[in-house]
């Protein structure tokens, strides 16, 4: 058995029905949506995805979206977003909690029906629960070690990255779609320039 499969398959033999993955991307930009993603495990996956599915952190550009492509398209997923002006208000910490918890709620909207409270766990990656009605289970570095994680981590990433490049439509003079809106140098000596855009994280330290 996969080690990334084991923590899963304890939870199904402890009578678990529906066991969903969570991981986000975005905490650390200056700029843009902090983005969850929650995706809910099937028993039939094929070798190659235990194989490649590994934190996205870890991936090329191009193996990385390879992989969302074909995890979109193969899994029940949904992503939950929380603008910087609510990122401002309550803080990333909290803001990213309650992504995961929209992620969630867009996910039982994209199946069609409620999760049972007792018969649902959530996988979160770190250390933090996210006061949901569901049993919850944090992971340190879950998307290294748990599939759903890092196929959360995998999907979450290329669609902040997606919407990233967008905004750089919007608001070209940032070069959101180089940096993304993370605190790099050039980024930094933009909003010095031009000042804070709507997409600003106003809080955060430039």
């Amino acid at each position: 058995m996969s080690s990334s499969l084991k923590f899963i398959r304890e939870l199904e033999n402890k009578g678990y029905q529906n066991i969903i993955g969570l991981d986000e991307a975005g905490r650390g930009p200056l700029a843009g949506p902090v983005v969850a993603v929650a995706v809910l495990f099937k028993k039939e996956l094929p070798r190659f995805l235990l194989r490649e599915v590994k934190d996205s952190k870890e991936l090329n550009l191009k193996t990385r979206e390879e992989l969302y492509n074909i995890l979109k398209q193969d899994f029940f997923w949904a992503r939950g977003l929380v603008g910087p002006g609510l990122i401002d208000r309550i803080n990333i910490l909290q803001a990213t909690k309650l992504a995961m918890r929209r992620a969630v709620n867009n996910l039982e909207h994209r199946i069609g029906k409620n999760f049972s409270k007792t018969k649902t766990a959530l996988i979160i990656d770190g250390n933090q629960k996210i006061n949901s009605q569901f049993q919850e289970f944090t992971v340190v570095k879950g998307d290294k070690k748990i599939f759903v994680c890092s196929a959360a981590s995998i999907i979450a990433k290329v669609q902040r990255d997606n919407l990233m490049k967008k905004y750089h439509q919007r608001f070209s003079e940032y070069n959101f779609l180089q940096h993304k809106g993370y605190p790099t140098k050039a980024h930094k000596e933009l909003i010095k320039r031009y000042g804070f855009s709507p997409l600003h994280r106003r809080t955060f330290q430039v």
